[in-house]
C-alpha cells in the first residue's frame, strides 16, 4: 500500500477484520462528498459520480482486493460484493461481545482505566 499517505482512513483488510469501521468510515466520507447515493440501491447517479466513488472505494481497500474485484465499474457492485464477502462477520462479533460481554468482571482487572477500556471494546 504505497499510497497509504492520501488515504482518509485505514483500507479494508483482506481478511474483513476492520470491515464493520471501514463500512462506517466509507459511509461517512461518502456522505460528506455527496456521493453516498452511489452505494444505494435504484440510484440515478451520473457516470461522473460513480467513477469518483468507485476510485474512493478502490483507494480504501487492501490491493489484493483491488485486484480481485478489478473488473468490477459500477461502485454499487463492488459495494454489494464486499458486503456479502465479509457481512457474515457482524454475527461474528456480536457473539463474541456477548460473550465477552457476559464474562466482564470489574475484579479482573487492577485498574478502574483498564476495565473502561476493555468495557468500552466490547460496547463498540
Amino acid at each position: 500500500m504505497a499510497n497509504i499517505k492520501n488515504q482518509k482512513f485505514i483500507a479494508l483488510d483482506i481478511s474483513g477484520k476492520n470491515y464493520l469501521s471501514w463500512v462506517l468510515d466509507v459511509k461517512l466520507h461518502l456522505s460528506a462528498k455527496k456521493l453516498r447515493h452511489t452505494i444505494d440501491k435504484d440510484n440515478a447517479a451520473s457516470n461522473e459520480e460513480r467513477a469518483t466513488a468507485l476510485i474512493f472505494l478502490r483507494h480504501h481497500i487492501d490491493d489484493d482486493l483491488k485486484y480481485e474485484y478489478l473488473t468490477v465499474e459500477n461502485p454499487l457492485e463492488l459495494w454489494q460484493n464486499l458486503n456479502d464477502r465479509f457481512e457474515h462477520l457482524k454475527t461474528v462479533v456480536l457473539l463474541k461481545a456477548l460473550n465477552d460481554w457476559s464474562q466482564l468482571r470489574f475484579q479482573d482487572f487492577k485498574t478502574v482505566s483498564e476495565y473502561n477500556s476493555t468495557l468500552f471494546k466490547i460496547v463498540s
